[in-house]
């Protein structure tokens, strides 16, 4: 798998989680900033760290689910693992520019 190959893969995956949105919030959880981290290894397996919004979130079971199994139906994905971390805590200052002036932060 080339550097482009990965490249590519990290693209497709941003995009998959730039499908996925906080249930409390009208925003992505890519923009959000809850993805820490996505990490491809050669054969394809995908691991991302992320957080969530609180250690309380409602959505604190499926949402992990939902990551993983959205972004298994990418073809070039062998298989996906989600960690949730609390370190660092999230705050409103991990999200985009655009996430702030969604709602209303700028």
């Amino acid at each position: 798998m080339t550097q482009d190959d990965t490249q590519n893969l990290g693209d497709k995956i941003v995009g998959v989680l730039k499908s996925i949105f906080d249930p409390e919030i009208p925003v992505d959880i890519y923009e959000l900033g809850l993805i820490y981290d996505v990490m491809v290894s050669e054969e394809n397996d995908i691991k991302i760290l992320m957080t969530l919004t609180s250690p309380n979130c409602p959505v604190a079971e499926t949402l992990p689910i939902e990551v993983e199994e959205k972004v298994k139906t990418l073809e070039e994905v062998r298989d996906c693992n989600v960690e949730i971390t609390f370190d660092p805590t999230w705050t409103q200052d991990l999200m985009s520019e655009e996430a702030k002036l969604e709602l209303g932060f700028l």
